[in-house]
C-alpha cells in the first residue's frame, strides 16, 4: 500500500477499567497482572496511567505517554491509537497477549526517539491479536504495529503510512527503536478509510540499532511487513496468509534480511494484485538516493498454486472464504513471487519460490531504469529456485504473459535475466521437484523444510558475493536446512492456526 494519507482524528478511547501499577526506584511504571490479566480475564490498558501521560484534544481524544513503562505478563485489551512518544520506552514482558479493540481500530505507534522493547521467548512469545473469539477473527480486526525512527530515507522526512500523525526519517542510520523479538501480530490492518490500512508491522526509517527477529504476521488486511527507508536488519520472519504483499520495501530501505517464510492462502489476494516481494525506490519512480537496496537471503515463498487443485486466479475462486472481513477491502488476483520496479535495487540470494502466476517482474515503470540496475549488477537475483510458475517472467505489472513491456511480441527481460548463467538460478516444472516435506498450508502440520535428497541442500559457494557480507553462511537454499524439528525455527513461538487459538 503506497498512499499519502490524512492525519488521524479518531485515536484512543478511554478505558472502562483501570490498570493497577506501581512506581519503582528507576521511575519506571510497572502495570499489569499475574499472567491472566490479574483477575482471570482481560485488562484494558489505560494510557492515562502511563507516567506523565497527556490527553490531547476533546471528544475524539488523542492519547500519548511519556516516560518508561513496563507492561507485566498478562492478557490485555488495547483501545485506540497509543503513541510511544520521543524519549519514552514501553517494555512488554514475555508471554503477554494484547488484544486489539476493533471498534477503536487499536494500534501501537512508536514515534521517532521512542522505543518498544518487546522481547518474547520461544516458549513465551508476545502476541498482538484480535479481540474476537476463536473462529470469528478476521483480517483487519485491529490496526497494527508501527515503528518510526531517525535513519535515512530518500524523502528526508515522511509521514508514516496508514493515517497516524507520526513522521519518520533523519540522518542516524544507527538509530535504535527497541526490540521486536519472538512476537506474533495477527488479524491487523483495519481500514480506517477505504483502501487506507495499517500494515501488520510497518518500519519507518528504522535504524540498525533496532533488534528484529522471530516475528510472524498472520492474516493482515494489507502488507505483512513494509519498510519505508531505514536500514534495520532482520532474521526469522514469517508472513502468513496476508491480504496484499508479503515483504514490501520502499524509500531507500537498505537492510539485510535472512531466513524468511512467505505463505499465501490461495483464496486471499488484494485488488492491487498480491506479490511476495513488492519493491520500489519510491512511489513516483524517481532515481533518488539512498536507493532501495535491501538484500534478502534464504527466503521460502509458498504461492497459491499447488495448495488447492481447484485454484483459479480469478474472483470466482479468490473470495477469502470464511475469513472475509466484509470491511470494504477489495479482493483481486495473485501476481508474482518477486516484483522489483520504480528504480529499486533490491537483491535476493539463496531462496526458493513456488506456485505463483508469475515468477519475477523487473519493471521499468514510471520512467524508471530498474532493468539497467539488473544489467549493471546493482540488482541481483542469484542462487534461486523457481518451481511451478505459470510463466517465468514479465516486464509489465498485471500482465500474466511472458512478454516485454517495450515489445509484447518479444520475451521478457525479466525471464531472460533470471536465466543468465552467471545468476545460477534454476527453474523446475513442479513443486514436488523441490522435495519439501509438506508445503501446503491448507493441510494440517505444514512443514516447509526440504527432505533428504532435495536439490536445495548440500550447497557450496552460496555466500561469495560481496552483497552478502555479514550474513550467516549456510549450505542450503530457502529458509530451512531440513524438515527436522531441530532445523524448524518456527517451533514453539509461531502459530499457523490463529483463527482457533485460545487466548
Amino acid at each position: 500500500m503506497k498512499r499519502i494519507l490524512r492525519k488521524a482524528s479518531v485515536l484512543l478511547m478511554a478505558s472502562a477499567m483501570l490498570l493497577a501499577y506501581s512506581c519503582s526506584d528507576d521511575n519506571t511504571n510497572e502495570g499489569g497482572g499475574n499472567g491472566d490479566g490479574g483477575n482471570g480475564g482481560t485488562t484494558e490498558v489505560d494510557p492515562l496511567l502511563f507516567e506523565n501521560g497527556t490527553q490531547l484534544g476533546n471528544g475524539d481524544a488523542e492519547y500519548e505517554f511519556k516516560g518508561k513503562y513496563t507492561l507485566k505478563k498478562g492478557t490485555y485489551l488495547m483501545k485506540g491509537w497509543i503513541y510511544v512518544t520521543e524519549g519514552s520506552e514501553l517494555t512488554i514482558e514475555p508471554g503477554t497477549v494484547i488484544k486489539g479493540d476493533k471498534e477503536t481500530k487499536a494500534s501501537l505507534i512508536v514515534e521517532r526517539g521512542g522505543k518498544l522493547i518487546a522481547q518474547g521467548t520461544a516458549s513465551e512469545p508476545i502476541v498482538f491479536t484480535s479481540e474476537m473469539e476463536p473462529g470469528n477473527r478476521r483480517p483487519g480486526d485491529w490496526g497494527g504495529i508501527i515503528l518510526c525512527g531517525r535513519a535515512k530515507n530518500n524523502k528526508t522526512v515522511m509521514q508514516i503510512e496508514g493515517g497516524p500523525r507520526s513522521e519518520h526519517g533523519g540522518d542516524n542510520d544507527a538509530d535504535n527503536s527497541g526490540v521486536l523479538s519472538y512476537v506474533r501480530v495477527e488479524f491487523a490492518g483495519y481500514p480506517f478509510n477505504p483502501d487506507e490500512e495499517i500494515n501488520g508491522v510497518t518500519f519507518g526509517s528504522v535504524g540498525s540499532g533496532t533488534k528484529v527477529d522471530h516475528v510472524q504476521v498472520s492474516y493482515c488486511n494489507d502488507d505483512s511487513f513494509e519498510w519505508f527507508g531505514g536500514c534495520v536488519n532482520a532474521q526469522y520472519l514469517i508472513a502468513y496468509h496476508g491480504w496484499d504483499d508479503e515483504f514490501d520495501t520502499d524509500n531507500g530501505y537498505s537492510g539485510k534480511v535472512q531466513y524468511a517464510l512467505s505463505v499465501r492462502n490461495p483464496r486471499i489476494a488484494d485488488t492491487s494484485v498480491s506479490n511476495g516481494f513488492e519493491s520500489d525506490n519510491n512511489a513516483d519512480g524517481a532515481a533518488t538516493s539512498p536507493f532501495t537496496s535491501a538484500v534478502f537471503s534464504n527466503v521460502t515463498f509458498v504461492g497459491p498454486i499447488g495448495q488447492d487443485p481447484a485454484f483459479m486466479n480469478e474472483s470466482s475462486y479468490i473470495n477469502a472464504g470464511d475469513v472475509n472481513p466484509n470491511n470494504g477491502s477489495k479482493l483481486g488476483q495473485f501476481q508474482a513471487a518477486m516484483q522489483v520496479r520504480r528504480n529499486s535495487r533490491l537483491s535476493c540470494f539463496n531462496s526458493v519460490a513456488m506456485g505463483y502466476p508469475v515468477g519475477v517482474i523487473i519493471e521499468n515503470d514510471k520512467g524508471s531504469t530498474t532493468q539497467d540496475w539488473a544489467t549493471n549488477g546493482l540488482l541481483k537475483l542469484r542462487n534461486i529456485y523457481f518451481a511451478q510458475m505459470t510463466i517465468l517472467g514479465s516486464d509489465k505489472n498485471k500482465s500474466f504473459v511472458n512478454e516485454s513491456a517495450a515489445d509484447p511480441s518479444q520475451p521478457s527481460f525479466s525471464a531472460t535475466f533470471f536465466q543468465k548463467p552467471e545468476n545460477n538460478n534454476t527453474v523446475l516444472t513442479n513443486i514436488s521437484d523441490l522435495m519439501l516435506r509438506q508445503p501446503n498450508s491448507l493441510q494440517a502440520s505444514p512443514n516447509y523444510g526440504p527432505i533428504a535428497g532435495s536439490p536445495l541442500v548440500g550447497k557450496t559457494g552460496l555466500f561469495t558475493d560481496p552483497m552478502l557480507s555479514g550474513f550467516e553462511e549456510v549450505d542450503y537454499i530457502g529458509a530451512f536446512k531440513s524438515d527436522s524439528d531441530a532445523d524448524n525455527w518456527t517451533l514453539g513461538w509461531a502459530e499457523f492456526d490463529p483463527q482457533n487459538k485460545v487466548y
